[in-house]
């Protein structure tokens, strides 16, 4: 016996659309399993004397579509088993059917023939019912299954599976991280019928429209307006191109990636500083300037034909999921330390120097980092192989050993500048061994100092302006008082 599943495909409106051959097709068939009873075409069948399966009560028996999907596709399997199956959906097999892609996958590993025998999509009858030219570019989405990531906002989007109020809600929400509130939108049911309705209405309303049914799509205009696609990527990479352009920005043109090295720190500072202050708006405008230095750099490299942001994204996105086989593979960690042992070692395996007998394990930290930071990297790496101290009491011991060798310099008659430079560093060296024990950036911590500084000193600039003096009407000792009164306001 012929183990068979034969998929028509309903159109997407009434029996007047429907091909004639699909027509004979269910005429001439005495059973025929329906996705659902909920379309025109079945009504107008009603008279003839076909038995319809539906499957209308499988979508209220589960809570997620992917169960629903595979229970209609396991039975159609199953009731091939005794004979040929014919299997009706709505529009074309092909266009926007889970249960159609479910089959085609599993109907060879169980020895089932899966037919596709063609229908009318709805997507020709929506294109005819807004007015569109889809050579103008569109995407088809999946009103169950939407994400922001999938919205081109540039083109026209046309969203089908919108079956009910919550789909609909859904829908909305998705689109409302992109799109206005009141941006307007069109419901399209039952395109191409003699029952054909386009209804336009704000964003916000979407879900507040009776006429969802089975037969519904949502089409949503490409947007013009050039402010609402700042908040695409694609708008800002147009931007830093017609920047680095012909007719862009003489400073911007000019650039080069050895120009550009002082703003990518000095933005990163003031990245830090708020970070520091918890300033979240603060934040937004400075990791702003930070991407557009990415940006800059980016540009700059597919101006030269060397790389474009695609590279940099690509390989970066291919490192963390290397890094990460506990997320994006089958390793098993017990704990952050796990982690970065892993990703040390994998790091080492990509450099080609895990079995290089000749390579410090020092060579990998960047010559280019701050000095403070690269030497808390040093007294990392050493640490991982156990050169370190064992108690931070140690560590401050070697701080005092390195204080009393400077002091000694210091008191020589004729001080050599170069040996205390040497003590200095030492100094500052030993500092950020113990810093590193409270896992604390030396960095960073010299960052607050200076901020700190700065406040306080600013203080006593305006207590002096304020008695309109200068700086020389005052003693040391008048000064620091002004300090510690900055000092007492937590300054």
């Amino acid at each position: 016996m012929t183990k068979e599943i034969t998929i028509i495909g309903l159109g997407a409106g009434d029996l007047d659309q429907l091909p004639y051959g699909i027509y004979k097709k269910i005429t001439q068939a005495k059973e025929c399993f329906v996705r659902t009873l909920d379309h025109p075409v079945i009504t107008d069948l009603t008279g003839e004397e076909i038995q319809f399966f539906s499957f209308d009560s499988v979508y209220e028996k589960h809570d997620q579509f992917e169960a629903v999907y595979e229970e209609i596709s396991e039975t159609l399997l199953n009731a091939a088993i005794n004979g040929p199956v014919l299997y009706a959906v709505p529009g074309h097999p092909m266009v926007a059917e889970k249960t159609v892609q479910l089959l085609l996958e599993k109907g060879p590993i169980r020895g089932v023939a899966i037919k596709l025998e063609g229908g009318q999509s709805f997507l020709d009858p929506l294109f005819q019912a807004v007015k569109i030219d889809p050579i103008e570019g569109f995407q088809l989405l999946d009103g169950t299954d939407l994400s922001p990531d999938d919205l081109h906002i540039g083109q026209h989007m046309i969203i089908g599976q919108v079956y009910d109020a919550f789909s609909a809600s859904n829908v909305k929400l998705t689109l409302m991280e992109k799109l206005p509130d009141d941006y307007e939108v069109f419901i399209v049911t039952a395109a191409g019928s003699r029952e054909e309705k386009v209804t336009q209405c704000a964003l916000y309303e979407l879900d507040r429209q009776m006429e969802l049914s089975n037969l519904t799509s949502v089409y949503v205009p490409p947007v013009k307006e050039e402010a609402l696609q700042y908040r695409e990527f694609s708008k800002l990479r147009q931007i830093i191109a017609q920047l680095r352009g012909p007719d862009g920005c003489p400073w911007d043109k000019k650039q080069t990636h050895e120009s550009l090295k002082k703003y990518l720190i000095e933005e990163a500072y003031e990245l830090i500083d708020s970070i520091d202050e918890e300033d979240d708006e603060g934040m937004i405008g400075e990791l702003g300037d930070v991407l557009l230095q990415v940006m800059l750099h980016a540009q700059i490299g597919e101006d030269e034909g060397m790389f474009t942001i695609d590279d940099i994204i690509g390989g970066i996105s291919a490192k963390m999921v290397r890094r990460h086989p506990h997320v994006f593979g089958d390793v098993e960690v017990s704990g952050e330390e796990d982690v970065l042992v892993n990703w040390q070692k994998i790091k080492e395996e990509e450099n080609g120097k895990a079995a290089d007998a000749d390579v410090s394990l020092l060579d990998g930290v960047e010559k280019s980092l701050p000095n403070l930071l690269r030497a808390e990297a040093y007294q990392k790496r050493a640490a991982k192989v156990g050169f370190d101290w064992g108690e931070v009491s140690e560590a401050w011991e070697k701080v005092i050993e390195e204080v009393q060798e400077f002091e000694e310099e210091m008191k020589n008659p004729n001080p050599d500048k170069n040996r205390i430079k040497s003590e200095l560093g030492d100094l500052f060296f030993a500092l950020v061994n113990v810093s590193r024990y409270y896992d604390i950036q030396a960095e960073e911590a010299v960052h607050k100092a200076n901020l700190k500084f700065y406040q306080r000193f600013t203080y006593i600039e305006e207590c002096i302006k304020k008695e309109g003096k200068d700086f020389s009407d005052y003693t040391l000792e008048e000064l620091d008082s002004y300090w510690n009164e900055a000092k007492a306001k937590g300054l």
